[in-house]
């Protein structure tokens, strides 16, 4: 198979679908690899590492798109980008359906097997290829939120670890899940006054043992919410519902009872977002005030320390991948339940029920779209 590694066009995004050496495992396996030029150029890797293990670079995402079998990316694939689709074509990325109704009609209408990071799951209930850029987001989070709470970035002037004599700052975090974790370990290093909010008790349970007295864990109601967003100097929405949008957690009518100049960090944004005044925004212009409280919204976090997010990312992807192009999608899929939860379109065909839902759309079961014969199985 042929496997195609465009270079990303989002705003600031530095990460690459396929690392050298992932190209290089795909090519040891009998497979071509074909990139273009500059893709790596955001993690360090040139044109020339790429052509030294047997990859062959294109002068074009055009080329690219005509001539792959396996198009592999890390974000959704943009307007331009998918009218080059067809329907021979296996599109494995980031897609984030669900609050994006352009990018869902453009994909069914390209005919494309779109499979996506985000559904895969696991043996665990987990969401392994999610995962990896959940841990660099919600670590991440913390960064930007103590950025963005400096006075001349809007904010309210609070450092969060406070300094002798003087109280740290308040960090409030929506969702007690691998961002909410991970930021929850950055805000606790950092010595700030932490509170997770969350449903599950099993989750309050893991998250009690294992911050202790560090960070305080509770179960999440609309009065607990409200009574410590009043008090929260940096919120981290970091809520999940896998395939589906965002729930909006914090309405616009719940900003006047904020400090201002509070931040709110919204990680869920790729997701639609968990604040209702959420919008995205890119890292050339991650902020903006509603209300008196700034809004940090950037929908591609992981971008900015594009090295460690595309190695994490490729530990985890190279395997389906390689899945991928040794038996087919088709019948990778059949062999891997996992894998096929990734499934969201295929053959003009929605497959993912919460993107339907949230969308109104019809759609068919992943295992119908498995039994359709389709040009692109092999």
């Amino acid at each position: 198979m042929l496997i195609g590694v465009p270079s990303e066009i989002k705003n600031h995004e530095y990460r690459v679908g396929l690392t050298p050496e992932s190209a290089a495992e795909l090519i040891n396996h009998g497979h071509k690899v074909i990139v273009q030029s500059g893709a790596g150029a955001g993690i360090g890797a040139t044109d020339e590492l790429y052509t030294q293990i047997g990859a062959t670079i294109a002068a074009n995402a055009e080329q690219v798109f005509a001539q792959a079998d396996m198009i592999v990316k890390v974000k959704e694939p943009l307007a331009n980008e998918r009218k080059m689709l067809r329907p021979d074509q296996i599109l494995f990325t980031y897609l984030h359906l669900a609050p994006d109704v352009p990018q869902t009609n453009d994909l069914l209408a390209s005919g494309a097997t779109c499979i996506a990071y985000e559904t895969v799951t696991d043996d665990f209930g987990g969401l392994p290829l999610l995962k990896p850029m959940s841990q660099v987001a919600g670590r991440m989070s913390i960064q930007a939120g103590a950025g963005a709470l400096e006075k001349a970035h809007g904010g309210r002037g609070v450092l969060l670890g406070g300094v002798p004599g003087v109280e740290p700052g308040k960090v409030l975090v929506l969702g007690g899940g691998v961002v909410g974790f991970n930021a929850a370990q950055m805000a606790t290093g950092l010595q700030a006054d932490v509170t997770i909010l969350d449903k599950s008790p099993t989750v309050l349970e893991r998250l009690d043992n294992h911050f202790g007295a560090s960070a305080k864990s509770l179960f999440s109601n609309h009065a607990t919410l409200a009574s410590h967003l009043a008090e929260a100097d940096l919120v981290i929405g970091a809520v999940l519902i896998p395939g589906a949008a965002a729930p909006k957690l914090v309405s616009r009518e719940m900003l006047s009872t904020m400090k201002p100049g509070a931040v709110l960090v919204d990680v869920a944004i790729d997701q639609g977002g968990c604040f209702e005044t959420s919008k995205a925004t890119t890292h050339a212009d991650p902020t903006y005030i509603v209300d008196g409280i700034v809004h940090y919204c950037v929908a591609n976090m992981p971008g900015a320390v594009a090295r460690t997010s595309t190695y994490a990312l490729n530990n985890s992807t190279l395997p389906h991948v390689i899945n991928l192009a040794n038996k087919g999608w088709k019948q990778a899929l059949l062999d891997d339940a996992h894998l096929a939860n990734g499934l969201n379109i295929t053959n003009g065909q929605l497959t993912c029920e919460p993107v339907a839902k949230a969308q109104n759309l019809s759609f068919i079961s992943i295992k119908q779209a498995l039994s359709m014969p389709t040009k692109n199985a092999a």
